[in-house]
């Protein structure tokens, strides 16, 4: 009989990964490095678009870290429901 539940308990918890319900995660994306030339002459021509690759990447980088906690306090949320679920789950299958 321990065997059945075993099998059924690894089905529920697969069938919970690849069926989630609720919030779908976000894909959060890192910004690119900024490019800056070697050559010191190629810096100077270039350097207000250098400076503005750097700003951009600046704030791209803050809203890929908001991205980032953002996911992270939605999966931990996601989990703790899912861990109520199992739990409500054992009690139903008397496990």
């Amino acid at each position: 009989m321990k065997a059945g539940r075993s099998a059924r308990r690894c089905v529920s918890v697969f069938l919970l990964i690849v069926f989630p319900t609720g919030a779908v995660a976000q894909t959060c994306y890192a910004p690119p490095r900024p490019f800056v030339p070697t050559d010191p002459q190629d810096v100077q021509e270039y350097r207000d678009l250098i400076a503005r690759d750097f700003e951009t990447y600046i704030t791209d980088i803050q809203a890929y870290f908001r991205c980032l906690e953002e996911e992270r306090a939605r999966a931990f949320e996601e989990a703790r429901e899912v861990s109520e679920e199992y739990g409500r789950f054992l009690q139903i299958t008397g496990e």
